[in-house]
């Protein structure tokens, strides 16, 4: 799974906060809206934060991975228990990566028993869920902790769109992907991605299994966003 960058000891002694997976959200007790996120990514992601020594809280929605031995694993369902989870460890983490696809919309008022099927229309009234990217980024100020990291999963103008919600949400970097693209994104083993970062630079890697992603991310966030030494700078990565 390696990659060039910080090293097998990139992040030791740091505590990294990953989220992973789809959130769901109840329209009555046997019903939910969600999307199609396995959790493969976030996975990824806090496996390969552990092998660089860190220490790693992952906050999952339903998914059928087993968490890495070694995380400590936060399960949550919903949107908004997923904020509360983030947001409660988030100020004690030196690294927050965002990988969860989480809904934007949950359903305002779930039915407390099933909704019978009759021959009427069914309308729903979907409220927003909290902006967790943005809320940590709000907290965060001009702070340099917690690092933040989040993706964009986009299906038209994948860098205009990610290169809006790095600013407007306080991002030290995005790694955004096209959604419906064969071999990129949700249900799928690889990835192909563009990770944009604070000061403008751009980076479209190849198509790459999740857990290369995984490694090459966190060993140039090592050493852009943490300084570590000996490995390859993602400027230098990138030519």
């Amino acid at each position: 799974m390696g990659a060039a960058g910080g090293g097998r000891e990139g992040l030791a002694g740091r505590l990294v906060l990953v989220t992973s997976g789809p959130t769901r959200e109840p329209i009555d007790p046997v019903r939910f809206i969600s999307n199609p996120a396995t959790g493969r990514m976030g996975h990824a992601l806090a496996a390969a934060a552990l092998e660089r020594g860190a220490r790693v809280v992952l906050v999952t929605g339903p998914t059928a991975l087993p968490p890495p031995a070694g995380a400590e694993c936060v399960p949550v369902t919903t949107a908004e228990e997923m904020a509360a989870a983030v947001l409660e460890r988030a100020g004690a983490a030196d690294l927050v990566v965002m990988a969860a696809a989480v809904g934007d919309y949950r359903v305002e008022r779930p039915a407390d028993f099933k909704v019978k099927k009759s021959g009427d229309a069914l309308e729903l009234r979907l409220v927003p869920t909290t902006d967790i990217l943005a809320e940590l980024g709000r907290r965060k100020g001009g702070s340099p902790r917690p690092v933040l990291v989040g993706f964009a999963a986009e299906t038209d103008q994948v860098a205009a769109h990610a290169a809006e919600k790095l600013a407007r949400k306080n991002l030290d970097c995005i790694v955004a992907n096209a959604v419906g693209v064969a071999g990129s994104g949700f249900g799928s083993g690889t990835n192909q991605v563009t990770v944009l970062w604070r000061d403008g630079r751009r980076e479209d890697w190849p198509l790459l299994t999740k857990d290369e992603v995984a490694a090459r991310l966190l060993d140039r966030v090592a050493v852009e966003l943490f300084g570590v030494r000996g490995g390859q700078s993602a400027r230098e990565a990138g030519r």
